[in-house]
């Protein structure tokens, strides 16, 4: 089996009240973390709740664009886009 993965645009909030999805934020997914924005604190909480609402370890999840800015491109390998979107109860943009 050939191994899947996508890409997916997220625009991150750190130091929320809560870890949820947010909705989107123009063509970003906007995800909210606990984590403070300081020493990849809130890169590596991003990482970490999306793994564990995907059911992946956070190291399937890389951050390929973005590790100091709030918009973040995000390669998820392992999962196909239906699985991503089931999975987070959203529908992605089209690629």
């Amino acid at each position: 089996m050939k191994e899947a993965a996508i890409t997916l645009k997220i625009h991150l909030q750190p130091r929320a009240s809560r870890n949820e999805i947010d909705g989107w934020h123009g063509d970003a997914l906007k995800v909210r973390v606990t984590a403070p924005p300081f020493e990849g604190k809130a890169n590596k909480a991003v990482q970490k709740f999306l793994g564990d609402q995907l059911g992946i370890p956070p190291a399937q999840i890389a951050i390929i664009a973005g590790q100091r800015s709030r918009e973040k491109v995000l390669r998820i390998s392992g999962l196909s886009r239906a699985e991503v979107e089931r999975a987070l109860g959203i529908a992605l943009p089209a690629p």
